[in-house]
């Protein structure tokens, strides 16, 4: 396990009320950073585990704001700064499938312009605004960002054509973000393959050992096997940046 002292270190990670991003908050808190956890504002699972955290001895706070909403978005963030008193690390994981189960690609009456908004506003545009919020206090911190993106934006199948080019976009992004921001500031991405989520939990225990059967090493990612990419993409990795980092178990070999 990578390791390293995060006292006196800020973080922000959003989607942060379960899966990889509780995953990654709880990560960096435990390391000593205090660590501002997004959620949805109607959501009560967010404020119910910054306290769970908190009663750990953690040093956490709960940040509601919808990153698909264009200004709620950039407040969350500003929001979160002030109550940390800045920022060093970005974790831009809140994302959407847009629904429950896969939509094959030849589905294309599926994939309507509201569905495309959502997928677009929340898995692409919602990385853009809140990097775009953070900028300037992470560059004062000579921080770090990272985007949590997918195999599917590298190719692979995903849970439809519009997600996979939501991700694939967030892939691009990321490297444009790391020209923005450098010198002062580095920003990176994690692919993960498929990972053992409340999304994939309902799929037909068929369909999910099929999907692991996949991996090299024969099983699902975790929530922690990512969370731990990406907090050695925020706290090491000192000369990286532009790059996307594959967590999927040997999936794309």
């Amino acid at each position: 396990m990578i390791t390293a002292d995060l006292k006196g270190r800020r973080a922000l990670v959003t989607g942060a009320a379960s899966g990889i991003g509780l995953a990654t908050a709880t990560r960096f808190a435990k390391a000593g950073a205090r660590v501002a956890l997004n959620h949805l504002p109607e959501d009560p699972a967010g404020p119910e585990q910054a306290e769970r955290l908190r009663a750990e001895g953690l040093d956490v706070v709960a940040v509601a704001g919808n990153v698909s909403v264009a200004g709620e978005a950039e407040a969350m963030v500003r929001d979160a700064i002030e109550r940390l008193g800045g920022l060093d690390y970005l974790v831009n994981n809140a994302g959407t499938s847009g629904t429950r189960e896969p939509i094959a690609p030849a589905d294309m009456d599926k994939m309507t312009e509201e569905f495309w908004s959502l997928i677009l506003s929340t898995n692409l545009i919602g990385p853009f605004r809140c990097t775009h919020a953070a900028a300037e206090a992470l560059r004062a911190s000579k921080g770090a960002v990272a985007n949590v993106a997918s195999i599917a934006g590298l190719g692979q199948p995903g849970s439809s054509l519009a997600y996979g080019a939501s991700k694939a976009g967030l892939i691009s992004l990321t490297k444009s973000l790391a020209r923005a921001l450098a010198p002062e500031a580095r920003v990176n991405a994690v692919a993960p393959g498929h990972v053992a989520t409340p999304w994939t939990s309902t799929w037909p225990e068929e369909r999910r050992k099929a999907s692991a059967e996949r991996a090299l090493l024969k099983r699902h990612c975790t929530a922690d096997d990512i969370a731990e990419a990406l907090f050695f993409l925020c706290a090491g990795g000192a000369m990286i940046t532009g790059h996307t980092l594959v967590v999927d178990g040997g999936i794309t070999v």
